[in-house]
């Protein structure tokens, strides 16, 4: 059982005088909530945890803290019925009002805003529309106790008739929900028996999905498309054909590279989605692309590609936003370009990556392949291919765009 008391906390102002605090302990771990009230240590009657009447404000001041201590002890009751486990930081942020704590949205914001702090701006963009949704859905905010096996199900009837999504967007969808429901769990918001993922419950998995490359008669033909040097159309193509040629790079990777960035024909750079820092020889065909780039006299960044070229790349909220823009432009000029050519298969900036996957064949051992997708784990490889020989990383790059 947690004990809720009134305290002088030992940390003066510049008057000499004490804060005004309750003291909120369990476990033998205490937090503190202020009262914005000081007095001076000779008023505060240690045995009896009040001010003393020799303070002109005394009867006021007691007034508060007892106030405070009873509302608190309300607070604290439905606490320990509902939460038993939870710790003293989260009772004091129950007994100060702060029932946002318990709430689902309150902790997504705190959630994304911390996404942000970290640099994780892909990840902001991308869940921050999906947890609008479930907003959407409830019609305002929903304590994680409400969030149970039948609304979780309402909701991805919703997501399917309403509006229209397919399986795996739906998984999307749910996704961000398990997150801060473990994260509130962690918290001690929610009790682990409410917790409503997993076997015999919500389960999430991702169907399973066919991932589309072109294959190299397809590349040859895009390779030999000729098109109006300066054009969007050409720059897409060029870029795609970049990202193709260093094992599927993602387009926000390469927008970011600069020419410092290559030395003696390597390419030193890091993923962004995980900061990995890596290097790469670079293959004629990818020293070939970016020859046909000049850095601008005034640019901020000087950057290979000229997206960011003005941008200040330590600017991450602008120079997110930039790179959608530029995908964005990219798969509207790609797909125009995979009709002049004949492809019926999908032509956007991601399918670089499939494509390498799709031409590496048996070409390149797992191992490798591995760390040039620059992969953690070699089961996420695994899912784009199998059974590869043993080469050299630059050797096996150049084997594969060298056709």
């Amino acid at each position: 059982m947690a004990s809720i008391v009134a305290v002088l906390r030992k940390k003066p102002n510049k008057q000499g005088e004490y804060p005004l605090a309750v003291r909120v302990t369990k476990e033998r771990k205490s937090s503190y909530i202020y009262t914005g009230q000081y007095v001076l240590e000779k008023h505060w009657d240690e045995k009896l945890k009040r001010v003393k009447k020799s303070h002109p404000n005394s009867r006021r001041l007691n007034n508060l803290l007892a106030k405070k201590i009873s509302a608190a002890n309300e607070n604290l009751l439905e606490l320990e019925t509902t939460q038993p486990f939870s710790s003293a930081k989260t009772i004091k942020e129950q007994v100060k009002g702060n029932y946002g704590s318990k709430s689902f949205f309150k902790l997504s914001e705190i959630y994304l805003h911390e996404l942000k702090l970290q640099g994780k701006h892909n990840r902001v963009s991308a869940e921050t529309p999906l947890i609008n949704r479930f907003r959407e859905f409830n019609k305002g905010d929903i304590t994680f106790r409400e969030i149970n096996e039948s609304l979780l199900r309402k909701y991805q009837a919703y997501l399917s008739s309403t509006r229209k999504v397919s399986d795996r967007t739906i998984i999307n969808h749910l996704i961000p929900i398990r997150t801060l429901y473990n994260r509130a769990i962690t918290d001690g918001l929610v009790d682990r028996k409410y917790y409503p993922f997993g076997k015999g419950k919500i389960v999430i998995k991702f169907p399973e999905t066919t991932k589309l490359g072109l294959d190299e008669e397809e590349v040859k033909q895009l390779e030999g498309l000729s098109l109006k040097t300066g054009s969007p159309a050409w720059h897409a193509k060029n870029v795609w054909l970049f990202c193709f040629y260093l094992a599927g790079m993602r387009v926000s990777d390469a927008l970011r590279i600069k020419w410092t960035d290559v030395e003696n024909g390597r390419l030193y750079y890091s993923m962004g989605k995980n900061n990995k820092a890596d290097s790469l020889k670079l293959p004629p065909k990818a020293i070939q692309v970016i020859n046909l780039y000049e850095p601008g006299s005034n640019d901020i960044s000087p950057t290979i590609f000229p997206e960011l070229r003005m941008t200040d790349l330590r600017d991450r909220d602008l120079t997110q936003k930039r790179i959608k823009n530029a995908d964005r432009k990219f798969n509207t000029h790609l797909k125009n370009i995979a009709k002049e050519i004949g492809l019926t298969k999908p032509l956007k900036m991601h399918i670089a990556r499939h494509t390498f996957g799709n031409i590496s064949g048996d070409r390149i051992p797992i191992q490798m392949l591995q760390k040039l997708y620059r992969h953690t784990v070699v089961t996420t490889t695994i899912g784009y291919q199998s059974n590869f020989k043993h080469k050299d990383a630059d050797e096996a790059l150049n084997q594969t765009v060298e056709f």
